[in-house]
């Protein structure tokens, strides 16, 4: 047996978050929804949507006893923007400053903006936010007192527990964040963190590379360092509350297990957003040189047995049946973002993209196509694969949706409730999703045709992700029908290129 799939956590020791295994059935009709949202995870990343080299037997599990979608899409192709709109189902190009967050980023999302994780809560359901948040905290950016509980936090966004990663684990702090207030808080070490000047006497990756006995940079991430590995952004202190790497995904998913079993005789909701696949990768000692890719595909492989330990979770306490699962990423992937981790020279044939054309911060369709699994044991009774056009947009309506919740007006304005069609009771495509590149560059996608519009930037990354970004002074029009986007057909089609544009055009205009 591969003891890296059936490492059982200790879950007694959390704060906050009492364990109660075992027991009767969750005495409700109402399902658990968890929303499993992966890092960088590419389209060709699971094994179920035809990886090489990387095995993902609980993800295929989800896939063999639910829906696996071949065209679904986030908002965007990075993170920040795209966690915004699935967050609040307004399309994140519509509010400034929604582009990747610093650490010390004010709250993005305000609380007066109605949230998914309101919509579970107004509706009797208990929520709960794990992982990855980069969505910022505080009221003000690099305001932050983070030796005390935080003015604003996710208490304000509808969510009754949380346990979160300010932003991403290459940016500081490098602390968890547990309702409100850093966990595990060392007053002997108080923190301080800044964007634009180092603290005296604080190493850096740029000024002490000896001291990286973990990751180095391959470009960037030469700020301060933590744990043996420099980051983007300068921090001091911090002590006992500091994170080890390593240790990310066995923490989050040992309070999210927690949750589970602290809320089984009630409905719940959860947003699990994981780490692993995104920089830097340090996976645990468990999962290190388990795979030919070296450390991304280790992460990937952790990524996978924390899935197996939510679906462990549910089936030990009796919720299997009545749980919706989706499971997704941010955005399309990326493979050397900034750490030597020998990520390109050890893929071996593997196309982290699949057969799509571009990666995480293009326009083209590998930015923003990622895998969407969709189970729900009680009404998914056959497993099945749907090529039916959505977008994550549109899953605060659809869960407002399934749950009955009565949406304040104004709130969820670009969401559409697709519900039927994430449950497979329809193929019905989205007639259009709206996809935004790094540079703000939008795409019209419809189920034959893709529009690019013209913007302005290089062709292609050369600073490390090596990625084409799909950035052209003209428009691109792609014949979906033909994988890969690679003929231009924008003189060719004018009547199409008018007809996305203008779609485009109307969906600008509206009044939100």
């Amino acid at each position: 047996m591969n003891t890296a799939f059936h490492y059982i956590l200790p879950l007694a020791c959390f704060s906050g978050l009492a364990a109660h295994a075992g027991g009767p059935k969750q005495n409700t009709s109402k399902p658990n929804v968890i929303l499993i949202y992966a890092d960088d995870l590419g389209y060709g990343d699971l094994e179920c949507y035809g990886a090489k080299n990387i095995e993902t037997p609980h993800v295929n599990r989800l896939a063999s006893e639910g829906i696996r979608f071949t065209n679904a899409h986030a908002t965007a192709a990075t993170c920040t923007p795209s966690r915004y709109s699935l967050l609040t189902g307004e399309y994140a190009w519509r509010k400034p400053g929604t582009d990747i967050a610093a650490g010390n980023a004010g709250m993005i999302i305000r609380p007066e903006q109605y949230t998914m994780a309101d919509i579970f809560k107004s509706s009797g359901y208990a929520t709960g936010a794990f992982g990855k948040w980069h969505l910022g905290l505080g009221d003000k950016t690099a305001q932050q007192d983070w030796n005390a509980p935080l003015p604003t936090a996710l208490g304000d966004l509808g969510f009754d527990y949380s346990y979160i990663m300010a932003a991403t684990a290459d940016r500081v702090p490098c602390v968890f964040i547990e309702n409100g207030q850093v966990a595990n808080y060392d007053p002997s070490a108080p923190i301080e963190v800044s964007y634009t000047h180092n603290f005296p006497g604080e190493p850096t990756g740029k000024d002490n590379p000896e001291l990286l006995y973990n990751l180095k940079p391959s470009n960037g991430h030469n700020m301060s360092i933590v744990n043996g590995i420099s980051r983007i952004g300068f921090m001091k202190g911090g002590g006992k509350a500091l994170w080890k790497d390593e240790n990310i995904a066995d923490s989050i998913t040992a309070h999210a297990v927690s949750f589970i079993e602290q809320h089984k005789d009630e409905p719940f909701f959860m947003y699990f957003a994981t780490n692993d696949v995104h920089v830097p990768r340090f996976p645990h000692d468990r999962f290190r040189g388990k795979n030919p890719m070296g450390l991304r595909g280790d992460a990937i492989a952790q990524f996978d047995w924390t899935v197996g330990q939510l679906l462990e979770a549910l089936e030990r306490t009796g919720l299997a049946e009545n749980t919706l699962i989706i499971l997704s990423s941010d955005n399309g992937p990326v493979v050397d973002d900034g750490y030597d981790d020998q990520a390109e020279k050890l893929l071996n044939g593997h196309k982290p993209s699949g057969n799509l054309r571009g990666g995480k911060y293009s326009a083209f369709e590998g930015g923003t196509r990622v895998p969407v699994i969709v189970r729900w044991p009680k009404i998914i009774r056959q497993p099945e694969v749907s090529d039916a056009l959505i977008s994550q947009i549109d899953w605060a309506a659809s869960l407002a949706s399934l749950v009955g919740a009565r949406l304040p007006k104004g709130s969820v304005p670009d969401s559409q409730n697709r519900m039927n069609t994430l449950l497979g009771k329809d193929k019905t495509d989205r007639p259009w999703v709206i996809e935004q590149a790094s540079n703000h560059a939008l795409s019209v996608r419809t189920k034959n045709w893709k529009y690019i519009e013209p913007s302005s930037g290089v062709p292609f990354m050369y600073w490390g992700p090596k990625i084409e970004t799909g950035y052209l002074e003209t428009p691109q029009l792609y014949n979906m029908e033909q994988a890969g986007e690679k003929e231009n057909l924008a003189t060719q089609h004018p009547e199409k290129v008018f007809e996305l544009e203008q779609i485009l055009r109307e969906v600008r205009k509206e009044n939100r």
